[in-house]
């Protein structure tokens, strides 16, 4: 059934079996479609109806229709996953279970491996709404000796608490059906935290996600609040570029960085509109003239002047940045550049603030001081124009676009550090993976962005969830090790054990996402479990459940609606071969 005739190997692609169920082999590491109710993640074969026979019988009703077929006039859509009757599951599901009995030797199959386990998408049309049958082996070494058998049904979604199940009666039920006199129960809750600590009366689109996930032993009523004495973990999908970020600033900096890397690579760089205020080019003008006027022994006003503008040019402008991403004063000549040229709107512009710059330090007009250990090629031409002596620099091709980047890159990487070690987050010797120029600019580029999203992660948890140094530092080094194994993965969860006293606040008041519990009783390859859960998003994306999203509290005309639900029941039952 599961493997091609003459094949030991399991199918990759999607395979049809009997015309009318379509099975595919999902992989531990990816996104599985039973993760509302199902914990494992080792590798699974979905079955479901296969898509085909629907589109034949269109066709076959076009043919005999019309004299002329056409097949571009059918809809080319997809319908999404559909489900298989109850029945057909059933006969699935029994022919699964006789392909692992070892005992069922006249198959001819006495050495076949373990299967995966086995999920079939059902549609819900009997008594009970079976929406998923489930089989899963039971194995002793290499030998299979029983099979679990799952039975999820699903109702709702309702706002109906009458409808919710009394714990009492789920373990009299649970103790009956599997003859057991003593069982254990365990509960889990998910709780939404981005919603409940975001900033009140505003809307912004974005796929970041904090919410946290408590399980606890003993429960006591259904939908109880978790003890404190719970094991909670904070997880954190966090996406860059919230405009309500502190670091927001920070991130158009990071963009502009982005475009010149860019621009590198394609030979097109996207400018920034011009400025509404000061350009560039005035702005380098008037940095020069200043330094001039300090070389020539006049450091009076301009140099305040000077300092205070340097001060509102460093990356963090943003005034509610100050408490957490402190404002750096150190900024060397090529630094305090990169700040007047982040704004520059067109390759011509750019061209013309660096022949400035470089005139200047050919004329020994000015002097300035660079960052010891400093490596962009405009810090070689400074450290050479206190020697009297520069080579010839043509500003043409890709040059003044490299050597903007370079002095970027370089200002914005002691940016990071300075945060990260200001913070007592990290070592120096712990970042210099990512900030090390033994790499060509892209990759220094890309370790940047890594930088920077570790940065939003964890002011966002600073300001949002108001946590401490003894939790931010053990996130730090999770975002950190994950992120010199990794490429840049925005939507990559990043989990941090925590205790739950840390966020009550934040869900003491609030409905759950998700909240389970769990009834078992038997030990080792005995061990049966029924679970009863309510979410708030369907576990089915195929059926004729109302599964659209979220039915999360909403407002209608002023009017408080309350919370829909769907009701998850999820019942074990074994069969033994030995």
């Amino acid at each position: 059934m599961i493997r091609e005739e003459g094949k030991d190997s399991i199918p990759e692609h999607p395979y049809l079996y009997e015309t009318d169920v379509e099975i595919s082999l999902v992989s531990g590491s990816c996104k599985s479609p039973i993760e509302s109710f199902w914990n494992g993640s080792s590798a699974m074969y979905i079955l479901q109806k296969a898509t085909h026979n629907e589109e034949s019988d269109s066709m076959e009703e076009s043919r005999s229709d019309d004299a002329v077929y056409a097949p571009e006039l059918l809809p080319k859509a997809s319908p999404g996953p559909l489900a298989l009757s109850v029945g057909r599951a059933k006969q699935l599901i029994s022919l699964y279970t006789m392909m692992q009995n070892p005992n069922m030797t006249y198959l001819g199959k006495s050495d076949l491996a373990v299967l995966p386990l086995l999920w079939v998408r059902c549609d819900g049309s009997d008594p009970q709404h079976t929406c998923w049958i489930g089989a899963e082996p039971l194995k002793a070494g290499n030998k299979v000796t029983g099979v679990n058998i799952y039975m999820v049904s699903c109702d709702g979604p309702t706002a109906d608490k009458t409808r919710c199940a009394n714990l009492e009666e789920l373990k009299k039920e649970h103790k009956i059906r599997h003859h057991s006199s003593v069982v254990t129960t365990k509960g889990f809750a998910r709780y939404e935290l981005i919603a409940a600590a975001a900033i009140e009366d505003t809307i912004a689109e974005s796929e970041s996600t904090i919410y946290v996930d408590i399980t606890w032993n003993g429960v006591d009523k259904v939908l109880e609040t978790p003890p404190l004495v719970s094991t909670a973990t904070l997880n954190i999908a966090l996406q860059s570029g919230d405009p309500r970020s502190p670091v927001f600033q920070l991130y158009r900096e990071l963009q502009f960085l982005l475009a010149l890397a860019e621009g590198l690579k394609t030979g097109v760089t996207e400018w920034p509109e011009p400025s509404e205020s000061e350009s560039a080019l005035k702005l380098v003008q008037e940095f020069l003239t200043d330094l001039k006027k300090k070389l020539d022994g006049d450091c009076g006003s301009g140099n305040k002047s000077e300092r205070e503008k340097i001060k509102c040019d460093t990356a963090a402008v943003d005034s509610c940045i100050k408490s957490i991403f402190g404002e750096r004063e150190d900024l060397d000549f090529t630094e305090q550049l990169w700040c007047k040229m982040k704004g520059v709107s067109s390759y011509q512009e750019l061209i013309d603030c660096f022949t400035l710059v470089i005139k200047s330090l050919e004329l020994g007009e000015i002097q300035p001081w660079i960052h010891q250990g400093s490596s962009s090629f405009l810090s070689q031409l400074i450290q050479q124009s206190y020697h009297g002596k520069m080579e010839d620099v043509p500003l043409s091709d890709i040059t003044p676009i490299q050597m903007l980047l370079e002095i970027g890159l370089e200002k914005m990487k002691k940016d990071y550090v300075s945060f990260f070690i200001g913070q007592e987050l990290a070592t120096v010797t712990y970042l210099d993976y990512f900030i090390s120029t033994s790499v060509d600019l892209q990759e220094q580029v890309h370790r940047v962005q890594k930088l920077h999203h570790m940065l939003e992660i964890i002011v966002s948890c600073t300001g949002l969830l108001q946590f401490r140094h003894e939790n931010l530092f053990p996130l730090t080094q999770i975002c950190m090790q994950y992120y010199k194994e990794n490429p840049l993965n925005e939507k990559h969860v990043f989990q941090l054990p925590i205790r739950p006293a840390l966020v009550k606040k934040f869900y003491q008041n609030d409905n759950p996402e998700i909240w389970k519990v769990e009834i078992s009783s038997g030990h080792g390859q005995k061990e049966v479990k029924t679970t009863w859960q309510v979410s708030t998003n369907a576990p089915v994306e195929h059926g004729t459940a109302n599964n659209s999203g979220l039915f999360s509290d909403s407002t209608v005309n002023g009017s408080s609606e309350e919370r829909l639900y769907f009701i998850t029941t999820t019942q074990c039952s074994q069969v033994q071969f030995t």
